[in-house]
């Protein structure tokens, strides 16, 4: 049976010093987990194994991402983590360096009848 999405929630986060793209992912997610409650797991008894995470990450590189370390950030379910093009990178020439910033859209699915 098709599971149906029943949230959706969106983050951003960022690495300021370093360029570092997990980092800024692993932000985001955070960002997206702190704006959201799934009260309903506990209230209608979800089993948790049953829900599925789709975790999407926009950067500039997604490449650069450590995937695994963003599926370990996330508490239940079954994750799946993809990154892609998106983000911003803002560069200091000055010093050589660049701020990442990173998006994030965690969507929860479960079997409803």
């Amino acid at each position: 049976m098709p599971k149906t999405r029943v949230i959706l929630e969106l983050g951003s986060g960022n690495d300021l010093h370093g360029s570092d793209y997990t980092k800024a992912a692993l932000r985001a997610v955070q960002d997206a987990l702190h704006h959201s409650s799934l009260s309903f797991v506990r209230t209608l008894q979800v089993d948790k194994t049953r829900l599925d995470v789709e975790v999407t990450i926009g950067v500039q590189r997604p490449e650069q991402v450590d995937l695994e370390a963003v599926r370990k950030s996330l508490p239940l379910g079954n994750v799946a983590v993809k990154a892609v093009k998106g983000g911003l990178d803002v560069a200091d020439p000055e010093n050589n360096d660049a701020a990442v910033i990173a998006s994030a859209a965690i969507a929860v699915r479960i079997e409803t009848k």
